[in-house]
């Protein structure tokens, strides 16, 4: 690297500081190719050029970049880099880990927000279980991210939710965990105001106020699984099909209840649902053949939905 001008070293410098926050003086000189000193004289300029490079002394002390600096084009809104946020840990399976690309991305993004935007985006990162979605309606990323912080904080929250086209109500609830199943963002929590169990849309939730009780979160809770089996059970008419297909070859019926494999070619849905007819239009069109189990009223409104369909076939 003797080639390089002053300035280039100072600048791979601060690339280097970024890229290994708490990087010792001695190794930052090693991976520049100079002295110790030398490395030291580089941290100098960026200082002088107003990059604020803190430095902590010690034997495990070292260098990073004081928080709220920016280098351009990172020039992110709270909404923008939340929204990059969510969309990369939906999309992308890895996205959590720091040691995948997209998830190294994802730090050197937030290691130059300023610390309201950076604590959040870390939180959601670090709380958040992927899921891989195919479509979807994105929830307000700081909804989401209030939501999140509240899980992790273990605080409770007054919520207002939307339902349909009716008014908002409000909600006592304690957030026990946010996450994403087939490209909808859900809370699972505890309504105070209904006293049970609830899963709540967040592209539903239009306001968060942080009320001063607190809650224990759930030893081992599995959100994605509790969120399918909250699908799963709870309503009027109980629902069991039997799908023509393995497991892994569905995907419509994944929104309408929790899956089991019975075999190498069949597969269990279980579900519940107030509305039979819905229910019916919904598994008609299940690219696979199935066969109704239970309740009587899901068979009665599926023949009632074959006949309308051969109807409409008639010449």
């Amino acid at each position: 690297m003797d080639e390089l001008s002053p300035t280039a070293k100072a600048l791979l410098a601060l690339e280097l500081i970024q890229e290994c926050p708490g990087i010792s003086g001695e190794r930052l000189g090693l991976r520049l190719g100079v002295t110790d000193r030398a490395a030291r004289r580089y941290v100098g300029i960026l200082r002088e050029a107003g990059i604020p490079i803190e430095s902590s002394p010690g034997r495990y002390g070292g260098y990073r970049v004081g928080r709220g600096f920016r280098l351009p084009p990172l020039m992110f809104s709270t909404a923008e880099a939340l929204g990059l946020m969510m969309a990369a840990l939906e999309g992308h399976h890895q996205a959590s880990d720091p040691e995948d690309p997209a998830g190294s991305a994802l730090s050197k993004i937030i290691r130059v927000l300023p610390k309201p935007v950076a604590e959040p985006a870390e939180s959601m990162r670090r709380l958040i279980t992927p899921r891989q979605a195919a479509d979807g309606t994105y929830p307000d990323p700081e909804t989401t991210a209030a939501l999140v912080q509240a899980c992790a904080a273990g605080r409770r929250l007054r919520i207002g939710y939307r339902r349909g086209d009716r008014d908002p109500v409000t909600m006592d609830v304690d957030p026990w965990a946010v996450s994403v199943r087939q490209g909808l963002w859900y809370l699972l929590c505890w309504s105070h105001t209904k006293d049970a169990q609830r899963v709540l849309r967040v592209d539903r939730v239009t306001t968060t106020e942080t009320l001063p009780e607190t809650f224990t979160p759930i030893d081992g809770l599995d959100p994605v699984t509790a969120i399918e089996d909250h699908f799963a059970q709870g309503w009027r008419y109980a629902i069991e099909v039997i799908i023509d297909a393995p497991l892994a070859d569905i995907v419509l019926a994944r929104k309408l209840g929790r899956l089991e494999p019975i075999d190498e070619t069949h597969t269990r849905l279980i579900g519940s649902t107030d509305e039979p007819d819905w229910y019916a239009y919904r598994l008609a069109a299940l690219e696979h053949t199935f066969s109704v189990v239970e309740p009587p009223e899901l068979r009665e409104a599926l023949q009632v939905l074959g006949q309308r369909i051969l109807k409409a076939a008639e010449l």
